[in-house]
């Protein structure tokens, strides 16, 4: 199965979340609410310094995603 790269998930015991969970290498989900960030990888030291190099952007790219799928109920 091909997944998209990201895809917004909710929760109803957690009415004010807004969740993007990214698909790819390295796989997280962030609560848009709140910013925090949960990633399903592990990183030794090396990856780590990567990892918070690359952070800030595939954060914005969950953000942006999240900001168009809005904008494209707005447009209904």
């Amino acid at each position: 199965m091909e997944l998209p790269k990201f895809i917004l998930g909710d929760n109803t015991d957690y009415p004010n979340a807004i969740y993007v969970i990214h698909t790819e290498f390295p796989r997280f989900i962030i609560n848009l609410e709140d910013d925090e960030v949960e990633w399903f990888e592990e990183f030794d030291e090396h990856d780590q310094k990567e990892i918070e190099a690359e952070a800030e952007n595939l954060i914005q790219g969950a953000t942006d995603f999240y900001d168009r799928e809005v904008s494209r109920y707005d447009d209904q």
